[in-house]
């Protein structure tokens, strides 16, 4: 059985915390006014901060049923509607943990 989302996101940060970087950075989630999810997670100081990412862009049938994400300033930046929010975390995670095995 796979990990659940949340679970995957605490050992992603928990790896990150070496004594500095938590104190200067980390993992923020909050709402927008679309409405929806904004997931924001500082990569400076990890091995994510010079790797590539392909933005995303996903809009589906539902106006509410969307994604947008990037890496922006050193920044992993991603947008969804309410419901998007599981994806948001997926797509970074997939990405995170696929990096690092690389």
């Amino acid at each position: 059985m796979s990990a659940t989302l949340i679970k995957r996101l605490q050992n992603w940060y928990a790896s990150q915390c070496n004594e500095d970087w938590e104190h200067s950075y980390g993992v923020f989630i909050c709402n927008i006014d679309n409405p929806g999810w904004s997931l924001k997670v500082e990569l400076k100081d990890t091995y994510l901060y010079e790797t590539k990412f392909e933005e995303i862009h996903i809009q589906r049938d539902d106006e509410d049923n969307w994604a947008v994400c990037k890496v922006e300033e050193g920044n992993f930046q991603g947008y969804g509607g309410p419901d998007n929010l599981e994806e948001l975390l997926g797509i970074f995670l997939d990405w995170a943990e696929a990096s690092e095995n690389s």
